[in-house]
């Protein structure tokens, strides 16, 4: 609350960047390019950053926050900002800041969010009216995730993660657990023991079969990354538990906050001391920015 009011005093606005797990994840195929095809069900979840925004009449654009593992020049906001001054040939600036409370390379998609959030609030504050189509289309130059992000609804993606459509969720809580280990995403799409010929699924199927889906990469990362088995391993007791992404993350669902909560607190000492991240995380339905975007 303290670095939020710092930053309104200074004159910033505050906008969320919201997390996502997906909830299963297959891997069908491999183009030529080398590019993997997969499906799966991207799901928006209250865990958010927190970026800060203050217009600049000068044109430029500068990061107020520090982040000393992420070079400006390479930070996904920074870059985003960019993009959409240079597509919309703007003559405003921007002071852009971060809160970081999602963590980082840990399959949750914050970096891509973070970057979405900025697309979203300077197209509005610099009055740039470019509809929700354009802003993915931006996005995609950025990341496969950052569409999802501005698109702003809970979705079945597939291809590259180009072909979004929206997807109804039943209500739910999350228990994700973050091992603070960092999990090479090209290393584990890289894998020779990765399978990539998983049979295709619908929409129907993954609505009536939930139980029978999973993330293709989790064994991988499972017999590369014990820090993770172990979470899942004792997350597996409670429910079905998945790993978001290429991990680290791994999570599992329930109805109530109480029961994660309840979950929670019989966190073993052997799991607790790897140093992990625990979130309890209600599932959202929609971005808490999409009534900022047009759809033409």
């Amino acid at each position: 609350m303290q670095i939020q009011q710092h930053y309104l005093d200074e004159g910033f606005q505050a906008y969320p960047a919201p997390a996502k797990i997906n909830l299963f994840l297959h891997i069908v195929g491999r183009r030529a390019d080398g590019y993997h095809l997969l499906q799966s069900v991207f799901r928006l979840i209250d865990l958010q950053d927190t970026i800060y925004i203050r217009i600049r009449d000068d044109g430029e654009i500068h990061r107020t926050s520090e982040h000393p593992d992420v070079p400006e020049t390479l930070d996904l906001t920074i870059r985003a900002a960019h993009l959409l001054k240079a597509q919309a040939n703007c003559s405003l600036g921007a002071d852009i800041a971060i809160e970081k409370r999602i963590p980082m390379g840990g399959g949750l998609g914050g970096g891509s969010s973070d970057a979405a959030t900025v697309l979203i609030a300077l197209n509005y504050l610099w009055k740039l009216n470019l509809s929700r189509k354009a802003l993915m289309e931006l996005g995609l130059q950025l990341g496969a995730d950052v569409p999802f992000f501005i698109f702003g609804k809970n979705a079945w993606v597939e291809g590259v993660g180009e072909k979004i459509q929206e997807i109804p969720l039943p209500a739910n809580h999350y228990l994700v657990l973050t091992p603070k280990i960092h999990v090479s995403t090209a290393q584990i799409f890289n894998a020779k023991e990765l399978t990539r010929n998983t049979f295709p699924t619908t929409i129907a199927a993954f609505s009536e079969m939930q139980d029978f889906l999973h993330n293709d990469l989790e064994a991988v990362v499972c017999q590369q990354y014990p820090a993770v088995k172990a979470c899942l391993d004792w997350l597996n007791q409670y429910s079905k538990a998945r790993m978001s992404g290429s991990g680290a993350s791994v999570f599992i669902a329930q109805k109530t906050e109480v029961e994660v909560n309840n979950i929670l607190r019989t966190l073993p000492k052997r799991i607790a001391n790897t140093e992990l991240f625990c979130a309890s995380s209600l599932g959202l339905n929609q971005h808490p920015l999409y009534n900022l975007t047009s759809e033409h």
